[in-house]
């Protein structure tokens, strides 16, 4: 046998060995975790009252359902905005790795995705998120999501816009209420 054939029937086999290696060292897939099920509890549906910048309000109905092995919680918002039908939907889990909430959330008023990632706190029973998207008019724009559990069945949402400057300007409230029996 050539040299060359040598070396390369040993480096394939070094190869091969160390494929084995990282197949047995593979970490399990992550498992639900106590803030998993936090977001669980939220699953049914949910009536909403839209409160918007100039005080008009709306009616809307979000649906939640734990999805993709208990990990993400995902989310189907129907109901108005700015006087038009307004469709949305969100994937927002936890993720042990940064000790953080994230999510993603789209819908029929922007193309670009709204990233977020934020904290919870279990004192408050509120949660704090923070993402950039492309606005209306394209150039990215930073929000600020903030969510506080005011029981089992009730929540409140308040949506922030963050200016070039820092300063925040809210840009809707949404009022949850679990429809009875849809827990």
């Amino acid at each position: 046998m050539s040299r060359t054939l040598t070396i390369a029937i040993a480096f394939h086999s070094f190869l091969a060995i160390g494929a084995v290696s990282a197949q047995q060292s593979t970490p399990p897939p992550p498992t639900p975790g106590p803030e998993h099920a936090r977001l669980k509890k939220l699953e049914g549906t949910w009536d909403a009252v839209m409160t918007e910048q100039d005080g008009k309000k709306s009616k809307g109905e979000m649906i939640y359902k734990m999805e993709c092995g208990g990990l993400w919680l995902a989310s189907d918002y129907k109901g108005v905005h700015a006087g038009k039908p307004f469709h949305g939907k969100g994937l927002n889990s936890y993720d042990p790795a940064t000790k953080k909430e994230v999510g993603v959330w789209v819908d029929n008023m922007i193309t670009s995705p709204l990233r977020t990632e934020g904290t919870y706190d279990e004192k408050t029973k509120t949660s704090t998120c923070t993402g950039e998207c492309h606005g209306p008019d394209g150039k990215p724009m930073k929000m600020k999501m903030v969510t506080k559990t005011i029981d089992d069945d009730h929540e409140t949402f308040e949506m922030f816009m963050i200016g070039p400057d820092g300063k925040e300007m809210k840009g809707a409230t949404i009022e949850y209420t679990r429809r009875k029996g849809a827990k």
